[in-house]
C-alpha cells in the first residue's frame, strides 16, 4: 500500500463515517456487439462500518459480479466503488492487489485451495502474502480452523477434506487476517444447519465492529437472521431493501 492509500485510510478510521462501502451507478456487462450482455444495471449499494449485509436474489440476478466489482476483482463499465474512502477506479492494479491484501477477506464459491497445502497451510496463505512468518502464519491457522471445528484435520490436503471441510477450510483462509471487508459468496452452501448457523455467527461476529463490515451472498434463507439489512437483487438492479423485523418474515 503506498503512503496515500495508507495515510486517506487511518485518517477516516479515526473518523469513523457511517458506511464503509458505497457503490454508486455501477454497470457491467460482458461479451461485445449483438451478444452483449448487461449484468449489473446502474447499482447504488451502501454498507455500513459493522454490518452484516444479504446480498439475494435469483441465479443470474449479478449478485456474484456485484462482489467482484466491489473487490474490484472486475472492473465496472461505469460507477464508482469506494471502500475506506478511496475509490477502487482509480487504483493501478498493483494498488488493488496490495488493497485486497491488507484490507480485503473473500469466501469463494468454489474454494480455491491450493492442492499440494494442508488444511492449517491454506489457511495461512493471507498472512504468509503478508509477510508473516510460516510458523506464526500457521499457528493463528491453525486457531481459526479450531473454532470452525477442523482441529482434527489440520494436516490434512484437500484431495482428503469433504466439500464441507472445503469450505470451512475456505472460511478459515477468509477469516484468519482479520479483513476489515469479508466478501461471502454462498458461504454455506455445503453446510449442515448447525455448521452453517456457527460458522454465520462467527462471520458476523467479524463483522460489528466499527472498523469492518461483511457482505454475504447467499441462497439460504436458514441465515438471514444473521443480518442487519437484506438487499434483494434482480436483472441487475437492487430492487427492495429490507431491515429490522420485516426482514425475517
Amino acid at each position: 500500500m503506498d503512503k496515500r492509500l495508507d495515510q486517506n485510510i487511518q485518517v477516516l478510521e479515526g473518523e469513523f463515517p457511517q458506511w464503509l462501502v458505497r457503490a454508486t451507478g455501477v454497470t457491467k456487462a460482458f461479451g461485445e456487439g449483438h451478444t452483449k450482455i448487461p449484468v449489473l444495471k446502474g447499482v447504488d449499494l451502501e454498507v455500513a462500518r459493522g454490518e452484516v449485509l444479504l446480498l439475494v436474489g435469483p441465479s443470474g440476478s449479478g449478485k456474484t459480479t456485484l462482489l467482484s466489482v466491489i473487490a474490484g476483482i472486475l472492473d465496472a463499465d461505469d460507477g464508482d466503488v469506494t471502500i475506506l474512502g478511496e475509490t477502487i477506479r482509480d487504483f493501478s492494479p498493483a494498488e488493488k492487489t496490495r488493497f485486497r491484501r491488507d484490507h480485503l477477506g473473500f469466501i469463494f464459491q468454489q474454494y480455491h485451495l491450493l492442492p499440494t497445502l494442508t488444511a492449517a497451510e491454506n489457511a495461512a496463505v493471507p498472512l504468509l502474502i503478508r509477510g508473516v512468518s510460516k510458523q506464526e502464519a500457521v499457528a493463528r491457522a491453525e486457531e481459526v480452523l479450531r473454532t470452525v471445528g477442523m482441529g482434527g484435520r489440520l494436516a490434512a490436503l484437500p484431495t482428503k477434506l469433504s466439500g464441507g471441510e472445503q469450505q470451512r477450510v475456505a472460511i478459515a483462509r477468509a477469516l484468519v487476517g482479520e479483513p476489515q471487508l469479508l466478501l461471502c459468496d454462498e458461504p454455506t452452501a455445503s453446510l449442515d444447519a448447525e455448521t452453517g448457523h456457527r460458522i454465520v455467527g462467527q462471520i458476523r461476529e467479524n463483522g460489528k465492529k466499527p472498523d469492518r463490515a461483511v457482505i454475504i451472498v447467499t441462497h439460504d434463507s436458514r441465515i438471514f437472521e444473521f443480518g442487519d439489512r437484506i438487499v434483494h437483487m434482480d436483472d441487475g438492479q437492487v430492487h427492495q431493501i429490507q431491515q429490522g423485523p420485516e426482514a425475517f418474515n
